[in-house]
């Protein structure tokens, strides 16, 4: 199971993690979904009062419609008028004795009553009847009217739009037209009224739409009979209402205004949409004011209280770097009551102690390590000084030139590789050298050893090609197979063998030296082993604790040393140590 740990991120960086998650994404969070509720709820609202608004302007167009309407059903059931149209008059006196007893009569209380209804008109193709005042005869005139065309065409009474010549010039009228044939006896002639509505009517209706848009009324065909907007042509043309006369950002809400079969005429708003949302950004604006307010106060405050916590705690954790390279300098502003504070203030007491201490046991000790340094130099250069004398190289160096000289080649031979190895050991200002450079020594000592032994010591040397170039403190093989043939094969009566491998492994050299000797006791190996671990003074086995030593000092923990054996079975000494040197090397 994988735990979630912050115990690894810094203090800054945790105060951080805490404002984002605890105060910034829930802020932002609640105030985006705050300005979604509101801007939906205010959009909304918006419409849904453009909806109304577009409801009402066709209720007043409705009404002014119907007015029309009911008094052309009250004339086409009324007896006296019908009866009055349908008479056939003998005489021109006894038609106006009917017209100004039941036709004006009866007309005339409709206009003064209704200030929508401009002028009410009636037709008739009866020959009898002067034309005249209401009354009027149905000419040719008439019959090419539109009004007149589109009555005959339909079955019913019909709302219609046309333009007429009035005293101050072309006036766009909306009429009300039906034929009377309401009384079945009263059909020898056709009879017409024609109810006009004021222009003004239809204007105050339309205009009552309080919005900043625009109103179109239109008929059944979608042309337009109506309309506030001046760049349009539509009072002396058709023109049909299409998506293309609108702007891309407008909305339109639609609402029939036709009464009952009188036509499908509807109510057009076109509204901008950035009106729609103009509350919606009113509320976005509020919206983001409060969430800059409550964002601001949020960060300052927790800007305070971050600060008061990781100065101190950068300054304390400074302090406590700089005790490791001998500073001991006391934190200023420990007298805190906070955690912090107590914190700084033990800190402050512990340096104090410690800066006593040293003078009292850390230079004692001091003193004492650059002793026991100074004598393992001593050692050193000791061990160095028995085992490299000059003179024995100069005296080898005139013994091979001799043997030479008097062809003994193979004395000569053992003779240079003893030089050899006193050259090697001479050069103590290398420390490192490669494995093929320690490889040579270690031949140079068998073939030694093989000439003074012959037959009872055999070899046998196992080195992988990418070891090679590895480097090694210097002469530590040469100390292995040196410590084997003198501890292990020569005290043994027979024959004897050395084997060495080196190989390389995952970034570490593996060095077994073994050899079929002697060996020795489990007892005596632990006590061995207890010596190299415990620094026992220098007596016995000076090479292998040397050795031991250089590769503590060159490698630390890094470098492994095993050692086993067996009484009459041999003894095997492994080293893994890392195939780079140390970088201070």
């Amino acid at each position: 199971m994988i735990r979630l740990s912050l115990n690894h991120v810094k203090l800054r960086d945790k105060m951080l993690l805490i404002y984002f998650l605890c105060v910034l994404i829930p802020i932002v969070l609640t105030n985006v979904i705050f300005y979604q509720v509101i801007s939906n709820n205010v959009k909304a609202q918006r419409m849904q009062d453009l909806a109304l608004t577009a409801e009402k302007v066709a209720n007043d167009l409705r009404d002014q419609f119907e007015i029309a309407i009911g008094i052309s059903e009250v004339l086409n059931t009324d007896y006296f008028l019908n009866e009055s149209l349908e008479r056939q008059y003998l005489t021109d006196n006894e038609y106006v004795d009917s017209y100004n007893t039941n036709v004006f009569w009866i007309l005339n209380k409709y206009s003064p009553a209704y200030n929508s209804i401009k002028q009410i008109r009636l037709y008739t193709d009866n020959p009898t009847i002067i034309g005249g005042g209401y009354v009027l005869p149905i000419t040719e005139q008439v019959k090419q009217s539109t009004w007149y065309r589109q009555l005959n065409s339909s079955s019913h009474a019909i709302i219609v739009r046309h333009l007429e010549q009035g005293a101050f010039g072309v006036e766009n009228n909306y009429s009300i037209v039906r034929k009377l044939n309401y009384l079945g006896n009263f059909e020898r002639w056709s009879k017409i009224v024609k109810i006009d509505i004021h222009q003004n009517a239809i204007r105050q209706a339309v205009g009552s739409a309080t919005l900043d848009g625009d109103v179109y009324l239109l008929n059944e065909d979608n042309v337009i009979q109506y309309t506030d907007r001046s760049d349009l042509e539509w009072m002396t043309q058709p023109v049909a209402f299409e998506p293309s006369l609108l702007a891309e950002d407008v909305i339109t809400f639609t609402h029939p205004a036709g009464v009952n079969n009188l036509g499908n005429w509807s109510i057009v708003l076109a509204v901008a949409e950035y009106s729609v949302l103009e509350e919606v950004s009113k509320s976005k604006s509020f919206v983001l004011y409060l969430a800059i307010s409550n964002l601001l106060v949020t960060t300052l405050v927790i800007i305070w209280i971050t600060h008061s916590l990781s100065t101190r705690l950068v300054r304390l954790v400074r302090h406590v770097k700089q005790v490791k390279h001998g500073s001991f300098e006391t934190v200023a502003h420990g007298d805190h009551r906070d955690e912090i504070g107590q914190l700084t203030s033990e800190f402050n007491r512990m340096t104090r102690q410690i800066g006593t201490l040293i003078d009292d046991v850390y230079v004692a000790d001091i003193q004492k390590k650059d002793l026991e340094l100074k004598r393992n130099q001593a050692q050193l250069h000791a061990l160095q000084s028995q085992i490299n004398p000059h003179f024995l190289f100069n005296a080898l160096a005139t013994i091979r030139t001799r043997s030479l000289m008097k062809e003994e080649h193979e004395t000569a031979r053992i003779i240079h590789n003893m030089a050899k190895i006193f050259r090697k050991s001479l050069q103590w200002n290398q420390d490192w050298v490669s494995i093929k450079e320690e490889m040579d020594l270690v031949l140079c000592f068998l073939e030694i050893q093989v000439y003074r032994f012959g037959d009872k010591l055999e070899y046998d040397l196992k080195v992988d090609a990418s070891a090679e170039m590895c480097k090694i403190p210097k002469m530590v093989l040469q100390t292995l197979v040196e410590n084997a043939s003198i501890h292990g094969i020569e005290p043994k009566k027979q024959a004897g063998r050395i084997e060495i491998s080196i190989a390389r492994s995952e970034g570490f050299l593996l060095c077994t030296v073994k050899d079929n000797g002697v060996g020795m006791k489990e007892t005596r190996l632990q006590e061995l082993m207890r010596s190299l671990h415990t620094g026992e003074e220098i007596g016995d086995n000076v090479g292998l604790k040397n050795l031991y030593y250089r590769l503590q000092m060159h490698y630390g923990d890094r470098a492994s040393f095993e050692m086993s054996s067996e009484p009459c079975e041999g003894t095997e000494v492994r080293l893994k140590l890392p195939d780079i040197p140390p970088d201070n090397d």
